[in-house]
């Protein structure tokens, strides 16, 4: 059955959504899956490319920005891009713009992440509502952070 995690965080802290979606890729690469961060915006792409490299000291995420969908996709166990999804299997796709991706149908586990923000929270329940009117499985995480 299709998943959608919502990961609610505790803190409102500016980038904290990119950190636990770094952290969560490495939990999914370190499981052996392929994982793709879409994000907002292509400044948002560098932030999260960026943190891949410094969010935590002892880890090694192997990653790859998608910068141009219409040339050679790189082979990478974590793709970030804002843009469609590549045209590879990815096991876990995680959101963080706050629009569903057209191509969300395509995967069968998706992770969205949401800032303890009125904005935010309202933006995370109609994406609940949506996934719910798909026949989605839908759990919600409550993370301190």
């Amino acid at each position: 059955m299709r998943q959608v995690d919502f990961y609610l965080l505790s803190s409102n802290k500016l980038r904290e959504d990119e950190r636990f979606a770094c952290k969560l890729a490495e939990k999914v690469y370190n499981l052996g899956q392929k994982v793709y961060i879409y994000t907002e915006s292509e400044d948002q792409v560098r932030a999260v490319d960026s943190l891949l490299w410094t969010f935590r000291q002892s880890s090694f995420v192997p990653h790859s920005v998608i910068t141009d969908h219409n040339g050679e996709i790189p082979i990478s166990p974590v793709l970030i891009g804002y843009q469609d999804k590549p045209n590879i299997p990815i096991d876990l796709l995680i959101n963080l713009s706050s629009q569903i991706p057209s191509f969300y149908k395509d995967s069968q586990r998706i992770a969205e992440i949401i800032l303890q923000d009125e904005l935010k929270r309202q933006e995370g329940r109609k994406r609940y509502r949506y996934y719910r009117s798909e026949s989605y499985e839908l759990v919600a995480h409550e993370i301190k952070v």
